[in-house]
């Protein structure tokens, strides 16, 4: 049976088109933030398989470990231009109009995440004014809340970024 045809060498980082996997401090969160969520999981159903029980703290601690992972790995994907778009519509169009709609996104982007920073901080400042707590262990809602506009931000930052760096970076192909 013949060799299968070797694969073309990958893009050099960097290069126009090449995915940017450089090690980011949300890669670092979201791995801690999953090594937590699964620790919690498994240790949950140890005790729960041998003594019927279950803990109390544990679905309110995975459900905010899991809106933090959600949102860093949403910042992650911002960051190295990751996030979900049309390709249909992106791909047909010439250098000149992927670039346009690249500036859009990364502006839509920010803006959405924008609004939701002002809603997650109206939200946290209810909760710490309010006093709530949570239904399960009556700890400070507001412990868990305060990651949602704190990571929206984040989000929000790398969208700017990703526009600052469109903008800065030299327009590529003729004018048109």
């Amino acid at each position: 049976m013949p060799d299968p045809a070797p694969s073309p060498p990958a893009e050099p980082p960097g290069a126009p088109g090449a995915p940017d996997m450089r090690r980011r401090p949300e890669d670092w969160v979201g791995a801690a933030a999953m090594a937590l969520l699964a620790a919690i999981t498994f240790a949950n159903v140890i005790v729960r398989y041998f003594t019927d029980e279950s803990f109390a703290w544990s679905e309110e601690v995975s459900i905010a470990l899991m809106v933090v992972l959600t949102l860093v790995a949403a910042s992650a994907a911002i960051a190295r231009d990751r996030h979900i778009r049309i390709e249909f519509l992106f791909d047909s169009g010439s250098p000149r109009r992927r670039r346009r709609l690249a500036m859009l996104s990364a502006a839509a982007t920010a803006a959405a995440f924008l609004i939701v920073f002002g809603l997650g901080l109206r939200l946290l400042w209810d909760d710490y004014r309010y006093d709530v707590t949570s239904p399960g262990i009556g700890v400070p809602q507001w412990w868990y809340t305060l990651w949602l506009p704190a990571l929206s931000l984040l989000c929000a930052a790398r969208a700017v970024q990703a526009l600052v760096h469109l903008l800065r970076t030299p327009r590529q192909g003729p004018p048109g």
